[in-house]
């Protein structure tokens, strides 16, 4: 009878092992898939020819090694090169960032991931942008933070405005006050991850800007009196959003989008939304430094 129970038991173990041996046969790797087109829509074949997904994606993009951000209807996912879903498609935005990074997200949940579905930014910015160093800006409440590759948050959002002149130099707006950080060291600035305790050192350089320079969005610095000149100036960065939203973002490829018209009815209301959201930022939209020379003005 044990002898039955333990022949019973081996044939189980043997039975398992060949499966988990076959499945792992069937893993395809980007190298036996490739994309195929039809009726305008795309899907993966196997190296014969074989349909490992039909042709149901507007888009089909190459993400790292192993995966694939995929468009089905107006939503983005991440898909493997089995068709397995990694991410199922639910966002309405994409960008391929590096070749190995995808930003995914709505309005207010942009994250960063991996190729492998992993979350290196948590889905909770308006904002998501590629800096110098290895380094993420995150936008969230009307502040900045910085993210770095491995998900640290070096920054916490906390920041008025954040931008790089230069790859080893960083200007930051906090309380109304700029502060200049420059790596002498080296070309590229690299934010220690204790960075809350930096010290003017060797490697680093600590400068706070008595005069404001001129923000990154690209606003002039004005006076109280000019304050009607920057509610125009906010015209270009709710242009260029607006065309951001409805189609350069609606990928990690930039498409000929041209061909398709179905984007210009939603512009207006885009527009205006764009162009609300400028004017009314509390910290570095057109007319944060009026508002700030007012409460400066008001404290003293």
């Amino acid at each position: 009878m044990k002898k039955i129970i333990l022949l019973f038991l081996l044939c189980l173990i043997i039975n398992n092992c060949a499966l988990a041996t076959e499945e792992v046969a069937m893993q395809n790797s980007m190298s036996d898939v490739e994309v195929y087109s039809d009726d305008n829509k795309f899907g993966l074949k196997n190296k014969n020819g074989e349909i490992i997904t039909e042709a149901d994606y507007q888009k089909i993009i190459r993400l790292g090694e192993t995966s694939w951000i995929i468009q089905k209807k107006n939503k983005f996912g991440i898909m493997d090169c089995n068709g397995n879903f990694i991410i199922k498609p639910k966002f309405r935005h994409a960008e391929r960032v590096l070749g190995k990074f995808a930003k995914l997200g709505n309005d207010n949940d942009y994250g960063i991931y991996d190729e492998n579905g992993n979350i290196v930014v948590q889905p909770e910015y308006a904002r998501i942008d590629l800096l110098f160093g290895g380094m993420f800006l995150t936008y969230k409440n009307y502040k900045y933070g910085i993210v770095d590759f491995e998900g640290k948050q070096l920054i916490d959002n906390k920041c008025d405005d954040i931008y790089m002149p230069k790859p080893n130099i960083m200007r930051i707006q906090y309380n109304g006050k700029w502060y200049e950080i420059e790596q002498v060291s080296a070309d590229t600035l690299t934010l220690p991850q204790d960075i809350k305790n930096i010290k003017e050192n060797e490697n680093f350089k600590i400068t706070e800007i008595i005069t404001n320079p001129i923000p990154a969005t690209g606003y002039s610095v004005v006076t109280a009196t000019d304050y009607f000149i920057k509610l125009f100036s906010s015209i270009s960065p709710a242009y260029e959003q607006t065309i951001d939203e409805l189609m350069l973002s609606k990928g990690a490829d930039t498409v000929s989008i041209f061909m398709k018209a179905s984007w210009i009815p939603k512009f207006p209301v885009t527009y205006i939304k764009k162009y609300y959201i400028n004017v009314r930022t509390p910290n570095n939209g057109p007319l944060a430094d009026v508002k700030q020379n007012l409460k400066n003005q008001i404290s003293e």
